[in-house]
């Protein structure tokens, strides 16, 4: 990071509400935990018992409790036995819906990323996919249920006063066997760090497809 920058915390109504509102919201915020610092680029919305694809589709277990609110908690999964992913709750207490957050740029504590990440080629490949973002960051099972709001385990969701880009890129999910068709993934355009998934893009009026 160049220079100090004056973090702040995200309110927590930014964070309340439909998946799909929030979603577009969070690109450009940062997401800090420790001296590691990476700023969102790309991110999925799912809407719970709506959302075939939502891992709440069939209702409450101990694994996706923490999707059930309240808003402006961390909930962080295992997924394929293999990787941690991170996502950001945003319905009311007993509603499930999340933002899967897909990617992040570094903006400080890249030495530590680096670390974290020995599979690592180029500065774009550190956090340019969920499980890297979670690996990069050094997020786990332990932060599944953080106050992102509050800082509560050392995981804050700040800005710096950078807005989400006025039109994103949007475009149907990536990595997932239903539901593919739904625009639900946000992404800023332009930026490297941006995962390597490249389906149809939309036009962003309410899903539309571009031929």
């Amino acid at each position: 990071m160049s220079g100090p920058v004056q973090l702040e915390p995200v309110p927590r109504a930014l964070l309340a509400g439909d998946p799909l509102e929030v979603a577009p919201r969070l690109l450009n915020a940062l997401l800090v935990h420790g001296e590691r610092v990476a700023r969102i680029v790309e991110v999925e919305a799912y809407r719970g018992d709506q959302d075939p694809a939502s891992h709440a589709f069939r209702g409450l277990t101990r694994r996706n409790a923490t999707m059930f609110g309240p808003p402006g908690r961390l909930y962080v999964y295992f997924s394929y036995g293999m990787h941690w992913c991170a996502n950001v709750v945003c319905r009311p207490e007993g509603v499930a819906g999340a933002v899967l957050l897909r990617a992040g740029a570094p903006v400080a504590g890249e030495a530590a990323m680096w670390a974290a990440r020995p599979a690592a080629r180029r500065p774009a490949d550190l956090l340019s996919g969920p499980a890297k973002l979670c690996q990069g960051l050094g997020l786990t099972g332990d932060h599944d249920g953080a106050d992102l709001v509050v800082g509560d385990r050392g995981v804050r969701l700040c800005t710096d006063g950078m807005p989400p880009p006025a039109r994103p890129g949007v475009g149907p999910r990536v990595g997932i066997s239903v539901a593919t068709e739904w625009p639900w993934r946000w992404w800023v355009p332009g930026d490297p760090n941006v995962s390597g998934a490249r389906p149809r893009p939309v036009d962003g009026r309410a899903g539309e497809l571009v031929s």
